[in-house]
């Protein structure tokens, strides 16, 4: 994501752009699933998954707005890039860190969950996976909101 164009990072912005990609990490789940019952043809939805998630942040237009809590997500995130990773007070990193110590034991849950076919674990490890991901975007809306207030390149960044 650190790679994206500004004009790849408006578009990226859009509201499709980030709901089409939340919904696409269940599909991605699935796709890797179906290797159960295709076996290795289990890689066409897979491939075809991801291939759309590479492609997405590209794909829509710009927002016609970005005063909404999905694109100031990809806003945060672009500030927390840019800033080379810079949180606010203390509490935001612990929390960050918190999140993505829990995404970790999660994605290893869902793994887990998979390879042992476990349809209880995989669903409740991907339902996990998807609220510790907004809990994270909330954060980085956090983070964009209070550092708008004060750089004028950010609050450019609204419309």
């Amino acid at each position: 994501m650190a790679v994206l164009s500004d004009e790849t990072w408006k578009r990226h912005a859009n509201p499709w752009s980030v709901w089409t990609r939340y919904a696409a990490f269940p599909i991605l789940v699935a796709a890797v699933w179906s290797y159960h019952a295709v076996g290795w043809w289990a890689l066409i939805p897979v491939a075809m998954t991801i291939g759309f998630l590479i492609v997405n942040p590209r794909l829509f237009p710009p927002p016609r707005s970005t005063m909404n809590w999905a694109s100031k997500a990809v806003l945060g995130e672009r500030v927390w890039l840019k800033e080379d990773r810079r949180f606010l007070p203390d509490q935001h990193a612990s929390v960050f860190y918190a999140l993505m110590i829990a995404a970790v034991v999660n994605l290893a849950a869902l793994v887990w969950g998979i390879i042992s076919a476990d349809i209880v674990l995989t669903v409740v490890a991907t339902l996990n996976v998807l609220i510790g991901k907004s809990w994270s975007n909330d954060r980085m809306v956090w983070l964009f909101s209070e550092r708008s207030r004060t750089s004028d390149e950010y609050r450019e960044w609204l419309y």
